[in-house]
C-alpha cells in the first residue's frame, strides 16, 4: 500500500516520532493509523509527545568555529542531569557541526545528520533519554578571527554559557579574554551605536523623572542627565565597559592596544529567558522516575 505524506504528517502530529519512523510504522502496518500508533509505542518512539509541554530550560549551548566563521547553539533538555550525559552531549556536538554548514536555526532544523533532520534526530532523544528536548537558537559570526569562550563547560566547547568574538587584526588569545568579558559581564550592544534607541530613551526619560525629584533647576539637570548617561552607556556597551583583564582601561582601548578591532559578538546563556518551573529536587527526581 503506498503511504502519503498527508498519512506521516498525521501521524507525526499525533506521535511527535520522526519523518522516517512514522513512514515506516505506517509501511509496517499496512497504512492502519491506530496500529501504527501501537507499532510507535512500542519501538518507544511514540513517547516523544508526551514530554512535548513540559518546559526545557536546562542544557547546553555549543560553540564551533570553522575557518574565520563561528556559530553557537542552544539545545535544551528539562534538567541539567540531561547536559551531563554523554550521548546528549555527543548529539549537541554534531548539531554545532552541522550548524557550521548552514544560516539559520530553521534551516538548522530541517538539516539532515546522518540520514535524520536535525529535528528527528531531537525527536528520537526524547523518545530514548525521556525528557522534553528543543532546538531553541543559532547565531553566526564571522570575522578575520573567531575567538571562543565556554562558561562552565560540560565538555569541550559547550557548557552553560557560550561567547564568540569576530577580531580585525589582534590574536585568538586576546579574543578569548574578551569572550570571557562578555561571559562575565552580559554587554547589552557592542557600542552605543547598536543599541536599541529606545532603550536608551527611556533610560533617560527616567534619569530625568529622578533628577526632578531632587528639584534642582532644569539647567542643572540637563547637565546631571548627560553625565549620568554617560556612564550609563559606558556600563551596558562592551567597548565602553571597563576590560576585565586590566579594568584600568575600557574594552576598546585594550582592544587598540592589542592592534585589534572587535567588530561583533555572541553570547547565549542556557534558559535565559525561559520562564523556569519552580521544583524541588524530590519532586524533579520523582517526575524523571515516572518518565
Amino acid at each position: 500500500m503506498a503511504i502519503t505524506a498527508a498519512q506521516v504528517k498525521e501521524l507525526r502530529e499525533t506521535t511527535g516520532a520522526g519523518m522516517m519512523d512514522a513512514k515506516k510504522a505506517l509501511t509496517e502496518t499496512d497504512g492502519d493509523m491506530d496500529a501504527a500508533i501501537d507499532w510507535l509505542r512500542t519501538k518507544g518512539l511514540a513517547k516523544a509527545a508526551k514530554k512535548a509541554g513540559r518546559t526545557a530550560a536546562e542544557g547546553l549551548v555549543a560553540v564551533k568555529v570553522k575557518g574565520g566563521t563561528g556559530v553557537a547553539v542552544e539545545v535544551n533538555a528539562e534538567t541539567d542531569f540531561v547536559a551531563k550525559n554523554a550521548e546528549f552531549q555527543s548529539m549537541v556536538g554534531d548539531i554545532a557541526e552541522k550548524a557550521t554548514e548552514v544560516d539559520d536555526v530553521e534551516a538548522l532544523k530541517a538539516a539532515d545528520m546522518g540520514g535524520k533532520t536535525v529535528n528527528d534526530r531531537l525527536t528520537d532523544a526524547i523518545a530514548k533519554i525521556g525528557e522534553n528536548m528543543s532546538l531553541r537558537r543559532m547565531a553566526k559570526l564571522e570575522g578575520e578571527t573567531v575567538a571562543t569562550y565556554v562558561h562552565n563547560a560540560a565538555a569541550n566547547g559547550m557548557g552553560q554559557i557560550g561567547v564568540l568574538v569576530a577580531l580585525k587584526g589582534g590574536d585568538e588569545a586576546f579574543g578569548r579574554q574578551v569572550a570571557m568579558h562578555i561571559a562575565a559581564t552580559q554587554p547589552a550592544a557592542l557600542s552605543e551605536a547598536e543599541l536599541d534607541p529606545a532603550t536608551v530613551e527611556k533610560e533617560r526619560q527616567l534619569q530625568m523623572d529622578i533628577a526632578r525629584e531632587s528639584g534642582k533647576p532644569e539647567q542643572v539637570i540637563e547637565k546631571m542627565i548627560e553625565g549620568r548617561m554617560k556612564k550609563y552607556l559606558a556600563e551596558i556597551t562592551l567597548l565602553g565597559q571597563s576590560f576585565v583583564v586590566d579594568p584600568d582601561k575600557t574594552v576598546a582601548q585594550a582592544a587598540a592596544d592589542a592592534g585589534a578591532e572587535i567588530v561583533g559578538y555572541v553570547r547565549l546563556a542556557v534558559g535565559e529567558g525561559i520562564e523556569k518551573e519552580k521544583e524541588d529536587f524530590a519532586a524533579e527526581v520523582a517526575k524523571a522516575a515516572q518518565g
